[in-house]
């Protein structure tokens, strides 16, 4: 695997359309790294408005960590602000977006 692409994983971010998120995986699959180096991405993101880092979640569709005072909490508000729904700290395939 090759070396973290991280402004390339940062410009993903944007492009993730309201309503959709991604996971660790497939975003590591994309830029041929591991999952870990692109969690690695998210908890330095020093600029999460720019880079919205609360649309990655875990490969399994659950709600995973997310680097802020409030942490998981503001993570669940935003993705519902975006209009996904979350059951059982799950997401739907059907938000998916590569």
């Amino acid at each position: 695997m090759n070396t973290t692409p991280t402004l390339q994983i940062l410009s993903f971010l944007q492009t993730i359309p309201k309503g959709k998120v991604s996971t660790y995986k497939l975003i590591a699959d994309k830029f041929g790294c591991h999952p870990r180096a692109v969690a690695k991405v998210m908890r330095y993101n020093k600029d999460p408005i720019t880079y919205p880092c609360y649309k990655v979640i875990a490969h399994s569709w659950k709600i995973s960590w997310y680097n802020t005072a409030r942490g998981v909490e503001e993570k669940i508000e935003k993705l519902e602000k975006d209009g996904i729904e979350i059951i059982n700290w799950t997401i739907d395939k059907k938000y998916y977006f590569v």
